[in-house]
């Protein structure tokens, strides 16, 4: 890695035993950054790393997926090179733990981990630095094994300090959550780093993690492992923090490496309400390897093709992110 805050947008498995996925398989995969060996990307019991084929589906999924868009595409909110001008994608930026610290103020400083945060002036900002949109901004400290995650995040005096809508940090051998209604980087009170799509995974031929996902219309409610809502009151949308999966009976075979990969991941991780947004756009990192003609073949996926998964026989408990699938 990595000295001075370069910016890496690659993320590498383990080879651990692979076992079969479903809610009594073994556990998953720990996902670490290259030059961050000693910091796995949560335990693997954590409900992001927890494979979810098998539970129920929810008795509500076909309203869920109605308010979502059952004729809405499969969206990949990434890719390779520009979108009107802005990279495509959420980058993150891997530091050392001897990275200098800046102060940070929050907009929502009461919901917000305060700083010093270890934020290099030149860290990569999504969308650029010149965007207008949500403007995330995730520093991993590899010295320290902490996410460092902000949103609305611009740089002051030339990055010697920053500002920030709001800010979480995640120690990455925890599975602690937030504390209830906190709202964190993310509308759900969520890290947004584990639910990234990542070059290097699809290259090893795996994705062993839950991916995030925006939808158009959110009820103003969360449920486990979500900590925060941003929504209406309307009932017929989804909570925070649901989770759905691509249906088993989906045919995959016949698209490209590249998107069955990412359309494997959604049959046995699914995907975690996390914000407001289009429908079915899921996120990732942008890299050259990306084919963007192929990714946008996952256009071919219609919302319909999904169902909700009811995982709250996974919760051990509220405060925790660990995922327990003896429970199930």
């Amino acid at each position: 890695m990595l000295a001075g805050g370069t910016a890496v947008s690659l993320l590498v498995v383990l080879p651990f035993a692979a076992g079969t996925p479903g809610p009594r398989a073994a556990a998953a995969p720990r996902v670490v950054i290259p030059g961050a060996a000693r910091c796995p990307i949560f335990p693997a019991d954590n409900v992001w790393n927890t494979p979810v084929a098998n539970l129920p589906v929810d008795p509500r999924s076909a309203q869920y997926i109605a308010a979502i868009g059952p004729g809405d595409p499969l969206h990949p909110d990434f890719g390779q090179g520009d979108w009107d001008g802005e990279p495509m994608g959420i980058p993150y930026n891997v530091v050392p733990g001897s990275q200098a610290r800046v102060p940070v103020s929050f907009m929502y400083a009461s919901e917000s981990n305060p700083g010093p945060y270890p934020v290099p002036p030149t860290a990569l900002i999504e969308g650029g630095p010149s965007s207008t949109g949500d403007r995330h901004v995730l520093v991993l400290d590899t010295g320290n094994c902490t996410d460092y995650e902000m949103w609305a995040a611009y740089p002051l005096d030339g990055g010697r300090s920053w500002h920030a809508g709001s800010g979480a940090t995640w120690p990455l051998e925890s599975n602690q959550l937030r504390p209830a209604t906190w709202t964190s980087a993310d509308a759900a009170g969520l890290p947004i780093l584990p639910g990234l799509v990542l070059a290097s995974q699809d290259k090893q031929g795996a994705i062993d993690h839950a991916i995030r996902v925006t939808v158009p219309c959110t009820d103003d409610r969360f449920i486990w492992p979500a900590r925060h809502e941003a929504g209406q009151d309307d009932p017929d949308c989804p909570p925070m923090g649901l989770r759905l999966r691509l249906k088993a009976s989906v045919a995959i075979s016949g698209f490209p490496r590249m998107d069955r990969v990412i359309l494997q991941a959604l049959k046995t991780y699914g995907m975690i309400v996390a914000d407001n947004g289009s429908p079915w756009f899921i996120s990732g990192a942008g890299s050259n390897y990306w084919d963007n003609n192929v990714l946008h073949e996952l256009t071919g996926i219609n919302g319909s093709d999904f169902e909700v998964v009811d995982e709250s026989c996974l919760e051990v408990a509220p405060g925790s992110a660990e995922a327990d699938p003896a429970r199930c």
